[in-house]
């Protein structure tokens, strides 16, 4: 496979709390990721993008620099992985903060999640999380990697404790499956007609 060929993958960690598991777990994914020939994978802390938590409520406004910085990599992304724990039966206030200061850069694109929690696993933050994606002309992709009681699951090592790993694996190949079916579709339906967020009108 060609490097023109390979899907841009972009996780993203939406954790900035100190002591966090989302590096760990962000980067057993994108490790899970880069093992295959479709994907070229970045990985996005948001705990050093340092974007601002203050917006403009006129949108012609010019954006924080950081802002700028960074959309340059949503917008060549042609999917994403949202990496994110459950806080208060929701998903953390800055991931909602960097996704709202986005607009095109995830119009027409799938997002899957791996979600970590309690007993819950952290399926509430992704269920929040689908609501506010679709406000985003983003498809999210029904499969997820999510870790119950995650802080049993991974070992000193970084990965998923012996009797786990090949649940985990599988879930894994099975997101990345269905990420890739769909952001290949996605991006040639962009190719062959440009996506617009404005009302489609029919003849």
């Amino acid at each position: 496979m060609s490097e023109s060929d390979q899907l841009r993958l972009v996780v993203v960690i939406g954790s900035v709390r100190k002591g966090r598991f989302g590096p760990v777990a962000a980067e057993w994914m994108a490790s899970r990721a880069r093992l295959r020939p479709d994907f070229d994978v970045d990985v996005i802390d948001l705990a050093t993008a340092w974007l601002p938590d203050v917006m403009s409520a006129d949108p012609a406004a010019l954006k924080p620099q950081a802002v700028q910085d960074l959309a340059p990599w949503l917008a060549a992304a042609d999917a994403f992985i949202v990496v994110t724990p459950e806080y208060n039966q929701s998903f953390p206030a800055s991931l909602k903060n960097a996704i709202d200061w986005y607009d095109e850069e995830w119009h027409a694109k799938p997002v899957a999640f791996l979600s970590y929690g309690g007993a819950s696993s952290g399926l509430a933050a992704v269920g929040h999380l689908r609501q506010v994606f679709a406000e985003f002309h983003a498809v999210t992709v029904r499969e997820t990697v999510s870790f119950h009681e995650y802080r049993d699951c991974f070992g000193a090592n970084g990965r998923p404790v012996a009797g786990d790993a090949p649940a985990y694996e599988e879930a894994a190949r099975l997101m990345l499956d269905r990420l890739a079916w769909w952001a290949r579709a996605l991006r040639l339906a962009r190719a062959r007609e440009p996506f617009t967020a404005k009302q489609l009108h029919t003849q």
